[in-house]
């Protein structure tokens, strides 16, 4: 089985690491991401990742947290670190080679951001995780991830969620909606669908790199979209 990618951006969100939770982790769902994605190192995948900060800490509404945006979004930052040692801690449990770096120094726990170390990294086959978000406020860890997967030069973006790509609607409240297969950058922006936050849209619409969209909790999802089957949607 060859992979269709040889290097990958994996964007998770904070909230899938909940799992039936309300808050925090689920080392359920933690070992589950791990195994699926050592299935793919093991094909040759190179892979790195960006994982959200939400089921710790979400700080952008001022109004009820109390706390200013800026000060909210480097508590968030702070979130997605938490969430990469526990990623990193699943991981290595099955024997894959992990790094974490941080765009916001903290050296006992995590290597500072460098992209030639974080690239070296990479083609030795270790996983890179990438926490805290840009190491600036007022950006979310989509525009982080597709900052990084740019600069790493990422075959694509595989933004996993709990829904199986991009609809007309959301499949959740409405039961009419239409899932898209294959859509374009400029579509998505006519239509105003919620895919990524626009700073991040607009980073690989101009750096012309592919999102694919796929239901990350679905055990296989991950191995069949390396491997090129058509799981989820393509944006590009």
């Amino acid at each position: 089985m060859l992979p269709k990618y040889k290097r990958i951006l994996l964007k998770l969100s904070g909230e899938s690491l909940m799992g039936e939770n309300s808050f925090g982790l689920d080392p359920n769902v933690i070992a589950a991401y791990a195994q699926d994605i050592k299935i793919i190192t093991d094909l040759g995948v190179q892979v790195a990742i960006v994982i959200g900060g939400g089921n710790i800490y979400r700080g952008m509404n001022e109004q009820e947290t109390g706390i200013e945006r800026a000060q909210g979004d480097y508590m968030g930052m702070l979130a997605t670190v938490i969430n990469g040692m526990a990623l990193q801690s699943g991981l290595e449990k099955i024997g894959v080679y992990t790094r974490l770096q941080s765009a916001i120094k903290m050296e006992q726990i995590c290597e500072p951001y460098i992209r030639r170390r974080a690239i070296r990294h990479l083609e030795k086959g270790r996983v890179v995780i990438f926490g805290a978000g840009t190491g600036n406020p007022y950006f979310t860890t989509d525009t982080a991830g597709s900052l990084r997967a740019i600069e790493i030069k990422a075959d694509v973006i595989l933004k996993g969620t709990r829904v199986d790509g991009i609809y007309t609607a959301d499949p959740e409240k409405d039961p009419t909606a239409k899932k898209y297969d294959t859509i374009t950058f400029s579509e998505v922006i006519s239509r105003s669908l919620k895919v990524m936050d626009m700073t991040a849209f607009t980073l690989c619409q101009e750096n012309n790199l592919p999102i694919i969209v796929f239901d990350m909790n679905r055990p296989g999802n991950l191995l069949r979209v390396v491997t090129g089957d058509a799981v989820g949607t393509l944006v590009k």
